[in-house]
């Protein structure tokens, strides 16, 4: 999907933004690459009909336009355009209208269309009953499994089970900034986490409780060497195989920990690293936080991207 010219100032702020929001909804990296691309196509479409301005985008025009779509030739195989690159352009169509409402820039209506393909709006964040329950669904032992590996060695995950959720929900780390902590990075006595490879590479100092302080104190003194063995790292997270832990296995843990809280109504939300830092920015904004310094605190670049937050809690 090719990316094409745009003229209208409005519309190329509009992507960069709608690029941004997904990004924080924590989509994958292939879908905040394709789908503003497929917006800026209804962009492109939107400037040859002379219309340049966000405000003329309206139902009729993007009726219009997926018609205009559906009667296309494809040029490299011949006939109309495949169903998937259709429905790719009904969900980007879908979530930029969402993006658009969301952040109060146009109060588009719904698009209902036959035989889409999936379109996840909903965001789901925990409650704070729910955080609490995987804290202490990291205390759980195997049991059957204390003959395998040893006692000490799942005492050790458990550990850094809890500082895990202490860097993801406590501290509202992304995937990657937790995943590339070093062990450098933690400040005890003034209690901060310094995040040195932010996004876009930022760096950023984030505060940490001293409850998740006293978490990262354990699982750096008493599990974290257990781990290592005799190797050297200074990655914060270490791996069974005493490397730098991927966010995939954190992923798998949290999934595991979820597993253990016999909550149904946990086990059937969608949740993931970024769960948690949506959480946590829901919880602080409806404890009363100013928006301004929960946009510091999760190292966002304009204030607009924290607004998200704001219908999460209303929700």
């Amino acid at each position: 999907m090719k990316q094409l010219p745009l003229q209208s100032p409005s519309y190329a702020y509009a992507e960069r933004g709608f690029r941004e929001w997904l990004d924080i909804l924590g989509y994958a990296p292939t879908t905040i690459y394709n789908l503003p691309n497929a917006v800026r196509e209804l962009f492109h479409w939107m400037e040859g009909k002379g219309w340049t301005q966000l405000h003329q985008i309206t139902s009729i025009n993007i009726t219009d336009y997926y018609d205009h779509l559906r009667e296309r030739e494809n040029i490299t195989r011949g006939g109309g355009l495949s169903n998937a690159y259709l429905n790719k352009h009904r969900q980007a169509i879908n979530l930029f209208a969402n993006y658009l409402r969301q952040s109060g820039k146009l109060a588009l209506p719904i698009m209902e269309w036959e035989n889409e393909g999936t379109i996840r709006e909903q965001i789901d964040v925990l409650t704070i009953e729910e955080v609490k329950l995987l804290y202490q669904s990291a205390d759980h032992f195997p049991e059957q499994q204390k003959h395998q590996k040893g006692r000490e060695f799942y005492e050790a995950l458990q550990y850094r089970d809890k500082a895990m959720l202490s860097v993801y929900y406590s501290c509202g780390l992304r995937r990657n900034e937790g995943v590339m902590l070093d062990t450098g990075d933690i400040n005890f006595d003034r209690g901060l986490l310094h995040v040195r490879k932010g996004k876009n590479y930022k760096e950023r100092f984030v505060p940490i409780t001293k409850q998740s302080l006293q978490h990262l104190q354990t699982y750096l003194y008493d599990a974290r060497p257990l781990l290592l063995k005799a190797a050297r790292s200074h990655a914060l997270f270490i791996s069974a195989k005493a490397q730098r832990i991927n966010g995939q296995t954190m992923l798998v843990r949290l999934k595991y920990l979820i597993g253990l809280t016999d909550n149904a109504r946990l086990q059937q939300k969608q949740v993931g690293l970024h769960t948690l830092r949506h959480s946590i920015a829901t919880h602080l904004l409806a404890k009363g936080m100013e928006l301004e310094r929960i946009k510091d605190f999760l190292g966002h670049t304009s204030l607009e991207s924290t607004q998200i937050y704001t219908h999460l809690k209303e929700e």
